[in-house]
């Protein structure tokens, strides 16, 4: 008797390497259908926002490209998931659905009344871990209960093995007898009209592809160098990896075998201090995905408590627009933010320093950044973007204290001291001499006349000075301590 179909759900893991719900598909013989369903509405709050739906209108079309090279195809529908997959079931008489987890609250609930509805159909419904390297279900403190700082989660990940990847492409089994209707990519209108897609593109090879070329460059050009230049913008050290991951068109486990994979001459794992600290940067993703399953809550509230009372600046209207526009008149806060709008990324380092004076040099609450980021990353994972607003604002797990304020100034000077990535997104302060081009309201008159830079016309001057918002943030904590002591 003929095995029936298998439906494998696409959604971020948009890749056919090391896809284990794909893999098992084929294991259970019979055609399969990769379908992805565009659901907005099972995201919850968290729909993507721009510049994510263009990175996944890019992946799609890579995905579908390269099933149709395999002689296979990606059916794409619109609409509530559970509905579309009932028809998608009918239409193909598939015996079976299979996916990948996600751990977003909102999705968690929804696939577990969808996997509860198929069963109750008899149709075969499995899900499988293809986004990271343990479950968030699986780790746990000596108490038995969810880890809240990172270093002991971290050195408790690293007593656990990593599963190998699944290696190669798996070959198809036979086609459906008939494919069900579907959507072309385009029809799910996710491209921006925002003048800076073409920006992104530049940027940018959203695919498996890409994800491959991007992890290959950085093993073998800038791992070792990692722990020594990740943190400055200009060395274009880092990974890049981060929208690959969030879209699944590569996964952890991958990452990790080709790390080690690196060491394998020398006999050693990590190959390098550069890879141990790459690693760990691997292991701060799990930990952000360990902390929004135990604590669903973390995306709008705070993770401690007694943060909700913070005296957060209550208007602040103009000095959020400042910010978004990369207009603070602190030019390495502003190249972050202009790096941001063009490119839909930004330098680590840099995230840090302008997510740090949203929250204490300007007093804004953090839901209001990673609103923002939401909205601009193209790598916005809703895991990522939470623990590391709340970290900068002192309110999550593991967080920076709130007295550490960063001063701008002198993070442009350390860690941009030649001004390379400042002159490349602050043009108009690219004649300024390095010593003043971090900031520009110190240097003489006639220096700025010579570098046609005119304070207020061209750039601005600061929109909040450094000592009196330091001042003012400690004042805003000292009220908040004091509210815990009362």
């Amino acid at each position: 008797m003929p095995i029936s179909p298998t439906i494998v759900w696409f959604r971020q893991d948009l890749r056919l390497r090391d896809h284990p719900a794909l893999l098992a598909a084929v294991r259970r013989g019979g055609p399969v259908v990769p379908v992805y369903i565009w659901d907005e509405e099972g995201e919850g709050k968290w729909a993507p926002g721009a510049a994510s739906r263009w990175w996944l209108h890019q992946s799609l079309v890579a995905l579908a490209d390269s099933l149709n090279q395999r002689g296979s195809r990606l059916v794409v529908r619109r609409g509530r998931s559970q509905t579309e997959l009932s028809a998608l079931i009918d239409e193909t008489g598939a015996g079976a659905v299979y996916w990948n987890r996600r751990y977003e609250p909102a999705v968690r609930r929804r696939d577990a009344v969808i996997k509860q509805a198929l069963g109750e159909a008899g149709v075969e419904a499995r899900s499988f871990n293809g986004a990271l390297l343990h479950e968030p279900h699986e780790i746990s403190n000596k108490q038995g209960g969810p880890f809240q700082v990172f270093t002991p989660f971290w050195r408790h990940c690293l007593t656990r093995e990593v599963a190998a990847p699944g290696g190669r492409v798996p070959t198809f089994p036979a086609e459906p007898g008939t494919w069900p209707p579907a959507r072309e990519i385009a029809e799910l209108n996710l491209l921006p009209v925002r003048d800076w897609a073409k920006g992104l593109g530049k940027a940018w090879v959203p695919g498996e592809a890409g994800a491959g070329r991007a992890l290959q460059w950085f093993v073998r050009e800038s791992m070792d160098d990692y722990s020594v230049k990740r943190d400055f913008p200009a060395d274009q050290c880092t990974s890049r990896l981060s929208p690959h991951l969030h879209f699944g068109e590569i996964s952890p486990r991958r990452i990790w075998a080709e790390v080690a994979k690196s060491g394998e001459s020398q006999g050693v794992f990590p190959p390098s201090q550069g890879a141990q600290v790459f690693l760990k940067e691997v292991g701060w993703r799990e930990f952000a995905h360990h902390l929004l399953y135990h604590f669903e809550y973390t995306p709008e509230q705070p993770l401690r408590a007694e943060w909700t009372s913070f005296p957060w600046r209550e208007d602040g209207g103009r000095l959020l627009e400042a910010w978004q526009r990369g207009q603070t008149g602190y030019p390495i806060v502003d190249a972050g933010m202009r790096e941001l709008w063009a490119t839909g990324g930004m330098h680590n380092r840099v995230r840090m320093v302008v997510a740090s004076f949203l929250v204490k040099h300007l007093r804004l609450p953090w839901q209001r950044g990673a609103a923002w980021f939401w909205d601009t990353l193209v790598d916005a994972d809703l895991a990522s973007n939470t623990m590391g607003w709340q970290w900068s604002a002192g309110c999550g797990a593991d967080a920076a204290p709130y007295f550490r304020i960063f001063a701008p100034v002198l993070q442009g000077r350390k860690f941009d001291g030649g001004g390379a990535y400042v002159r490349r997104w602050v043009p108009e302060l690219d004649r300024l001499p390095a010593k003043y081009l971090h900031a520009p309201w110190e240097a003489p008159a006639a220096v700025l006349k010579s570098a046609e830079v005119e304070l207020d016309l061209t750039y601005p001057r600061p929109i909040v000075g450094h000592a009196e918002a330091r001042a003012e943030a400690l004042a805003a904590y000292a009220e908040l301590r004091n509210q815990r002591h009362d």
